[in-house]
């Protein structure tokens, strides 16, 4: 899926260890470099934002949630693409995460499937 001349490298962020662990499995199979984080403050306190190709970030963090970080994401002038993933059927989630400039809003547990197209089809697109 992803590009063969190029490596698209992943940011995933989520609190939750588990979580963490089989997206990067998940995302390394398909062919990406993946980086994860905890939070959106561990994201923010790396100086390696700017490598990164596509962000994926959950939802229901503490104390920052994915629509605050992608918020101070834009903020730093960062137009990487930012996919958020929730398992929260909260309705309004997904017109707040477009108005944070949040391309697409995945619904847990249901990520396998369309993750690594997303990402690739987010990249492509810029």
């Amino acid at each position: 899926m992803p590009s063969l001349t190029k490596e698209i490298t992943v940011y995933v962020v989520d609190d939750d260890g588990d979580v963490l662990t089989s997206l990067k499995f998940l995302l390394e199979t398909e062919g990406f470099r993946v980086l994860t984080f905890r939070s959106g403050a561990e994201l923010l306190n790396t100086t390696a934002t700017k490598q990164a190709d596509c962000f994926v970030i959950d939802y229901k963090m503490s104390p920052m949630n994915g629509i605050d970080l992608a918020g101070h994401l834009r903020d730093r002038n960062r137009s990487t693409p930012i996919l958020l993933v929730t398992g929260d059927p909260d309705k309004t989630i997904t017109a707040r995460a477009a108005d944070a400039g949040i391309r697409h809003v995945l619904h847990k547990p249901h990520l396998e499937g369309s993750l690594p197209g997303l990402i690739a089809a987010a990249v492509a697109t810029g």
